[in-house]
C-alpha cells in the first residue's frame, strides 16, 4: 500500500507550529536486529569505509578532528561537523550510524547529530528509544518540517541505516525555485518519507524559503557535542 505524499503545502505544515511540542509523536515499531554492514554497490562511491577520513574536511577547512578507531568515525564534542571534498546533487546516500550507550540525558540532548544533503538539508539523527521529543526532531525527521512515518529506533549503541534518495532543488536562470526538492528516506528498511516536498532549507525554529545554490554541494555530519558513531557511508550520484 503506498503512502501519501507529503508537500510543502500539507496541512500538517500549518496545523502544527515548528516543534510544536503537542504535535503527535509517530508510531513506535520494532525494525528487527541490526545486521552487518550492508554491501556496497559496484557504482557507489565510497564516503568512509572505515579507516581514515581522507574525503573529508572540517566545516570551516582544514583536516577533520573526529576519531576514527575499529572501523567507525566518531564525533568529538566543539570538533565542528565533518564535509565531503566531493559534491552531490541528486544522489542515494547510505549512512549506518550508533548512538552513544549507556544513553546519558534526554530529548535532543542525547545521541544527536544529523545528516545534511548538500550541506544544506537535514534527516535528523538522534537517539529516540523511549526518549521523547518534538515530532519533527525525531530520529529520521527532515528537521523541523516532516516527522517520520514511523519511530524505527534501535537501542542506543545499535547500528542502525538511513537510505536516502534526494532529488535537489531546481531554480531557473534568475535563481527562481522551479522545483523543491525531495526525499525518500528509508530508516533500518522501513519507509518513514516517501517522496516528500522540502519547504526549503532545514533550519532550527524557522522555515527559512529556499535561496539559489550550486547544482552540487558537500554532504555533512554534524557535530553536536555527542559521540555518535557512523560507518560504512556510500553514495550513489543519480546526475552522471
Amino acid at each position: 500500500v503506498g503512502v501519501a505524499q507529503r508537500t510543502r503545502q500539507d496541512p500538517s505544515l500549518q496545523q502544527w507550529g515548528i516543534h510544536d511540542p503537542s504535535r503527535p509523536l509517530p508510531p513506535v515499531i520494532d525494525p528487527g536486529p541490526a545486521g552487518p554492514p550492508a554491501p556496497v554497490p559496484a557504482d557507489a562511491v565510497v564516503l568512509f569505509g572505515g579507516s581514515e577520513l581522507t574525503g573529508w574536511t572540517g566545516a570551516k577547512g582544514g583536516p577533520p578532528k573526529w576519531a576514527v578507531r575499529d572501523g567507525y568515525m566518531e564525533a568529538v564534542k566543539g570538533s565542528g561537523s565533518v564535509r565531503t571534498t566531493q559534491a552531490f546533487g541528486d544522489c542515494q546516500l547510505h549512512v549506518e550510524w550508533a548512538a552513544p550507550s549507556p544513553a546519558v540525558g534526554k530529548d535532543q540532548d542525547r545521541g544527536n547529530s544529523g545528516v545534511f544533503l548538500m550541506d544544506t538539508y537535514e534527516v535528523q539523527i538522534l537517539d529516540s528509544y523511549e526518549n521523547r521529543t518534538y515530532a519533527d526532531g525525531s530520529a529520521a525527521a527532515i528537521y523541523g518540517q516532516f516527522p517520520p512515518l514511523v519511530n524505527a529506533c534501535r537501542r542506543p549503541g545499535e547500528w542502525q541505516t538511513y537510505d536516502i534518495v534526494f532529488h535537489r532543488p531546481r531554480f531557473d536562470a534568475n535563481g527562481a525555485l522551479v522545483s523543491p526538492a525531495r526525499m525518500t528516506v528509508f530508516h533500518n528498511g522501513i519507509l518513514v518519507h516517501d517522496n516528500d516536498e522540502l519547504t526549503g532549507p532545514t533550519a532550527w525554529k524557522a522555515r527559512p524559503p529556499y535561496k539559489a545554490h550550486a547544482d552540487r554541494l558537500p554532504i555533512s555530519l554534524q557535530d553536536h557535542s555527542h559521540p555518535v558513531r557512523f560507518r560504512n557511508i556510500w553514495i550513489r550520484d543519480l546526475e552522471k
